[in-house]
């Protein structure tokens, strides 16, 4: 198998990129995949060596060829300069905000931000002595009005938690970049196939590789993808002082699961969007809260940045009691009730998000009900729901 140089690799089409990305069949005795190296210690041939640390890996918290194989993998598709890979999506989220802010710092966080993310700046960073303020998801390039002399970074997330609101990221970034200001992204829905963040400008790009990623329900994982090498460098920093590890058999199989996500998106965006569609005729549903959705909030953003979609929405109820609702969840034979997302089985998840929002109050009249469409038959999901809607009217 002929090698590729770095030229012609990078004019690959991402799909093979993801395919090729961290494999070297001569470096693992012929073998397809990459070995699981699992390690500690690191030994050196001579005191001379160990003294200039003169090794590839030093130690385990430097990392692995386990471990550089999914950053070959990430970098491939996210094409920054840099990739650091943390133990589960939140230390993703918390070690790009803690890389980037400082002591005396003001950072600008969505409203409508993954809940654990607005837990930790409510807790830990404001501990560290961060000023941290809400905004509107949809304030655009009006995020300018926000900006102290101290501020540092803008949170951003499309579509944001639960509620799927479309930030026009372009025009945050054009704002923030004129007041020297970073951007940091939560691009777990899109994934880096369906939204190019640092062509937009984005300078730290997250993933939940919890989901799309891994894809199987059974790796807790992240990513972070730096645009610059200086902010990479500031990045890795950060990542190597926490001694943020990941396992060499999480890593495997986050790499694993990246093989096919390509694969995976391709089926799994058009099932929710033709999911979606068919919940918005139904008489038991006030709205559906999809972006790709023609008609829904945000949808023009979407087709003007986005070139796809997950298959993660949002569906409001016309009014019915919770007891309803659990009615209609608790019988569910295909759909699991779960947190989370991006795997190969679909989920729904009955959410309240007014408790904890403090800028924004979303206009819901009904219970809201999160859903994610997995690998299953479209038509048998569909009997599925049409049985709970059944089971909803048979309680209201």
């Amino acid at each position: 198998m002929k090698k590729l140089s770095s030229s012609e690799f990078a004019r690959l089409d991402e799909r093979t990129r993801l395919v090729l990305a961290g494999r070297d069949p001569e470096d693992s005795y012929g073998f397809v995949n990459p070995p699981i190296v699992r390690g500690s210690t690191v030994v050196y041939p001579n005191t001379e060596d160990f003294l200039v640390r003169k090794a590839r890996y030093t130690y385990g918290t430097d990392g692995s060829p386990t471990l550089d194989a999914l950053v070959a993998a990430a970098n491939s598709i996210e094409k920054g300069a840099g990739v650091v890979v943390t133990p589960s999506g939140l230390l993703a989220c918390t070690l790009a905000l803690l890389a980037a802010a400082s002591s005396g710092d003001h950072v600008l966080v969505t409203d409508s931000v993954y809940r654990p993310t607005r837990n930790f700046c409510d807790t830990f960073l404001r501990r560290m002595g961060v000023e941290v303020t809400y905004y509107d998801p949809l304030v655009g390039s009006d995020i300018a009005k926000l900006f102290k002399p101290n501020t540092k970074l803008v949170w951003t997330e499309a579509p944001g938690s639960q509620t799927f609101e479309m930030q026009d990221i372009p025009a945050i970034v054009e704002a923030a970049h004129e007041h020297g200001v970073l951007v940091a992204m939560d691009n777990t829905w899109a994934t880096p196939l369906f939204f190019d963040s640092h062509r937009f400008g984005v300078d730290l790009s997250v993933q939940a590789g919890t989901k799309y990623y891994a894809a199987h329900s059974d790796v807790l994982i992240g990513t972070i993808s730096a645009r610059t090498p200086e902010l990479y460098k500031q990045l890795n920093a950060a990542w190597h002082q926490l001694g943020m590890m990941v396992a060499p058999e999480d890593a495997f199989l986050t790499l694993r699961g990246m093989r096919t996500m390509a694969i995976r998106l391709k089926e799994q965006m058009p099932a929710g969007l033709a999911m979606a569609e068919w919940l918005r005729e139904r008489p038991e549903v006030a709205r559906v809260l999809h972006p790709a959705l023609p008609g829904s909030p945000g949808h023009d953003i979407w087709k003007r940045d986005f070139t796809g979609a997950s298959s993660l929405f949002t569906i409001e109820l016309k009014p019915v009691s919770m007891k309803a609702v659990g009615a209609m969840l608790d019988g569910l034979t295909l759909f699991g009730i779960g947190a989370s997302w991006g795997g190969y089985e679909s989920l729904v998840l009955p959410f309240d998000c007014r408790a904890y929002r403090t800028v924004t109050t979303p206009n819901f009249k009904g219970p809201t009900v999160r859903i994610h469409i997995g690998l299953e038959n479209l038509e048998d999901l569909k009997a599925d729901l049409d049985a709970g809607f059944a089971r909803l009217r048979a309680a209201s």
